[in-house]
């Protein structure tokens, strides 16, 4: 499994965890191999607890084009941090999110406390 920035990010340091195998269906996912998607979720959440220290987590799976899967061929587990009050009015207003950090810098940040 591997681990990337969501080029899309609900929040700063929302990360994607995906399968090396090329896999669309969860069910499609072996033991070993889903054991890695969950191993390397536990190691995103802790590393974005030391870099951006959040009051929690929403964990999910997209499956599907309308259930919002953007990669609908290639299930990935999205690893998203919360704080209180997180949401604001712009995705209502103008279908726009505001993100306090660029992903090159959420990329820098993490890397320095990733587990290795």
């Amino acid at each position: 499994a591997f681990a990337l920035l969501n080029k899309f990010p609900y929040s700063s340091g929302h990360l994607l965890v995906a399968p090396c195998a090329h896999v669309g269906e969860l069910a499609e996912l072996g033991d070993k191999t889903a054991l890695a998607v969950h191993r390397l979720g536990v190691a995103a959440i802790e590393a974005l607890r030391t870099a951006y220290a959040p009051a929690g987590f929403n964990l999910g799976w997209n499956l599907g084009r309308v259930a919002g899967a953007g990669i609908v061929d290639h299930v990935h587990l999205h690893v998203v941090p919360r704080w209180a009050g997180d949401t604001s009015f712009m995705p209502v207003l103008a279908d726009v999110k505001v993100l306090p950090e660029h992903l090159l810098a959420t990329r820098d940040r993490l890397r320095t406390v990733w587990p290795t």
